[in-house]
């Protein structure tokens, strides 16, 4: 899932005319920020505003070791959608993980290419902003990025990093490794957040 630049309009100046006018071609419906997506949620602060393209993971009986193969269990702990509890206390300053289950399949290494689930919530009250479960189909659309690379924001790649497929971990980032001073659609500037992310597919980078 990359990002691109949102396009600008054109506008042509008459020589003679006072007046000007703006076209803007919406044959397609690129230029629509949703609010909020996977994109917006995982990738790191950029100078320029992320719209994200939607890459639906394909089903198929291959191994779930290959990103486009795997998806939600359908049956399982992995398979129905993890419920987030803010721990008591002050939001901590630096990265907390914590695996809820352990998983027994691959392990993920930088410039894996990983296929996820996951929830996202605001230390703050427990509110969530994103999920991976609410996009697309009836159980969501797995997130698929690169670990290691800055696809993702810094509290994802180390946190994922040595997690094995079929487990589910607990991330608790400070603003520090997530957006620091810059607010996100449903995440105020110097948030620290909460996510659990389930990893169902790595594909072993070459």
């Amino acid at each position: 899932m990359r990002a691109r630049l949102l396009p600008v309009a054109v506008v042509a100046a008459a020589v003679t005319l006072a007046a000007c006018g703006s076209a803007t071609n919406y044959a397609d419906t690129d230029h629509i920020i949703p609010a909020p997506d996977q994109a917006q949620t995982l990738k790191p602060p950029a100078t320029t505003i992320p719209v994200p393209t939607t890459t639906t993971p394909t089903t198929s009986a291959t191994s779930p070791t290959t990103p486009k193969a795997a998806s939600v269990p359908s049956s399982g702990p992995l398979s129905t959608e993890p419920k987030i509890t803010v721990p008591s206390g002050a939001a901590p300053t630096k990265l907390v993980t914590k695996d809820i289950i352990t998983g027994t399949g691959a392990v993920a290494k930088t410039g894996d290419e990983l296929t996820v689930d996951y929830v996202g919530a605001l230390y703050s009250n427990g509110k969530v902003f994103d999920a991976s479960w609410s996009h697309g189909g009836p159980k969501g659309v797995p997130f698929q990025f690169q670990l290691g690379v800055g696809d993702v924001i810094k509290g994802w790649d180390d946190g994922v990093a040595g997690m094995r497929i079929g487990g589910r971990r607990e991330l608790i980032i400070p603003p520090s490794l997530a957006y620091g001073s810059t607010a996100r659609t449903g995440i105020p500037a110097n948030s620290t957040l909460i996510f659990i992310v389930d990893l169902l597919g790595v594909s072993k980078a070459s």
